[in-house]
């Protein structure tokens, strides 16, 4: 149970959240905004991270992801090598929302960092082709979305996502319009096709995440990708995520 120190930390760091929410959501979006001038990517930079659980909390008040344990749009994983095991441990208490407490002796421990997790918007992504109704669906700037209009629940594309990257809304949500349909990151649709940041960028205080136009030639995610050694998850499924990672071992892979 969370200790009232605690609770009193979290209740305040919300507060500031839903301030930075209104004052995102009041902006409309542009109606000139052309999807054939933009093609979007993004980068974790695992070196930088520090499990601080703001990208976590940002994205819950973003964009209406129940509170409660276990549905997440993005979530943060803390691997640990200890000594003398080959296996690292990994865990990820609340998706990362609220932090990471200690929980290993440092004497005991060869290595650890946190990985942040995401929708990796597939340029192959299995979730489309499994859905029967056409309600994902991928835009023409690369990003997958869920027409909540369309979609009836069936789970299919949350089976076939093999990052765990989807979830099936709540039917006791706050949303009404979404309970009961699939619902995943989209990289703050809503946000970035007016110039914004997606949310957990944002609010990063180490720029562990990074959100970027392949489209533009000076574009810093693109030189990422580009000049630096980067990674995907599960390079063998041939999904061909956009979401790059700077620094991510072979066994988180």
């Amino acid at each position: 149970m969370m200790g009232r120190r605690k609770l009193l930390m979290a209740i305040a760091g919300l507060a500031g959240f839903a301030a930075f929410r209104r004052t995102a959501k009041a902006q409309e979006p542009t109606e000139d905004y052309n999807w054939n001038e933009h093609y979007y990517a993004f980068v974790v930079d695992t070196k930088k991270c520090i499990g601080c659980g703001r990208c976590v909390r940002a994205c819950k008040i973003e964009n209406e992801v129940p509170m409660v344990p276990f549905f997440f749009r993005t979530w943060v994983e803390r691997w640990v090598w200890l000594k003398d095991h080959e296996e690292p441990s990994v865990d990820s208490p609340n998706g990362g929302f609220n932090g990471f407490p200690p929980k290993y002796d440092e004497r005991g421990i060869s290595k650890t960092y946190f990985v942040p997790k995401l929708c990796n918007q597939c340029e192959r992504p299995p979730c489309v082709q499994v859905c029967p109704v056409g309600a994902t669906y991928m835009t023409k700037d690369g990003v997958i979305l869920v027409d909540e209009k369309y979609c009836i629940g069936c789970r299919y594309c949350i089976q076939a996502c093999p990052y765990g990257a989807r979830y099936l809304y709540p039917f006791d949500g706050p949303r009404e319009t979404r309970r009961g349909t699939a619902d995943k990151c989209t990289w703050c649709y809503h946000r970035i096709t007016r110039g914004y940041k997606p949310a957990c960028v944002e609010v990063c205080p180490t720029q562990a995440r990074k959100f970027g136009d392949l489209m533009d030639p000076e574009d810093e995610v693109r030189k990422i990708i580009e000049e630096e050694r980067i990674q995907v998850l599960k390079p063998e499924m041939g999904t061909k995520p956009k979401v790059y990672y700077l620094g991510l071992d072979s066994e988180v892979r």
